[in-house]
């Protein structure tokens, strides 16, 4: 694995931070640090879909052939 950490790495650091903002045991600054963070992971995973998104192949096959084509998400509209 690479030096990034991946998507689902974030999901398990936003999941631990929504705990501890829920159980209520931080104070007002601890929590708008944890918020602060949470946020930023956020922006992370979004960033990390959008480019997935980007890169979303569709295989077609063509007269028994399969052939590679790029996913544009504006087909879905």
């Amino acid at each position: 694995m690479s030096g990034k950490t991946n998507f689902e790495d974030k999901i398990k650091e936003l999941e631990q931070i929504a705990q501890e903002l829920e159980n209520g045991e931080l104070n007002l600054d601890e929590s708008m640090k944890k918020f602060e963070e949470g946020m930023k992971i956020s922006k992370e995973c979004t960033k990390i879909l959008d480019e997935a998104e980007k890169k979303i192949t569709i295989l077609i096959e063509d007269n028994g052939n399969l052939q590679e084509q790029e996913y544009d998400i504006q087909d879905e509209n």
